[in-house]
């Protein structure tokens, strides 16, 4: 029986494929704090400009633009936290598939290595078979014996 497993190769393939993936889950969730964090500083940011309660009409006005800007570049942080779980959701589902494929090949190996092993011993019990069959005709070709049975 063939001694090594002739999947080896891809086992470790799959292995490269999930440790990939997995950094791309972990780069994602970087991703992920990195936007929350810049919700939480342009929230900040939103809530420090406050509107003038007294002024020209001018800095009024130009007081609420900014505002304005502020929450819509809020809005756009926000939307950052919500695309960057969506790519985490989807690395995840690639990193579960390599893992479920990765875990496939290893189930072959471990199948590959106990028919090995069964192989192994079944040679070995063929061989004291066949070694207590010739001894024992060896000892009747002697006229000995073997005191058993």
């Amino acid at each position: 029986m063939k001694r090594l497993f002739g999947l080896a190769p891809v086992l470790r393939a799959r292995k490269a494929q999930e440790d990939a993936a997995r950094g791309a889950v972990n780069q994602s969730r970087a991703e992920i704090r990195d936007a929350q964090a810049l919700v939480k500083r342009r929230n900040l940011a939103l809530i420090g400009a406050e509107a003038p309660s007294e002024g020209t009409a001018r800095a009024m006005v130009a007081s609420l633009v900014a505002r304005q800007s502020l929450a819509a570049s809020l809005s756009s942080a926000h939307r950052m936290v919500v695309d960057a779980e969506e790519v985490e959701r989807e690395r995840l589902a690639v990193l579960a598939d390599a893992a479920k494929r990765r875990r496939a090949v290893e189930m072959m190996a471990e199948r590959h290595a106990e028919a090995v092993r069964a192989h192994d011993l079944s040679v070995d019990q063929a061989n004291l078979d066949e070694l207590a069959v010739t001894s024992k005709a060896r000892n009747q070709a002697r006229g000995i014996s073997d005191g058993g049975f």
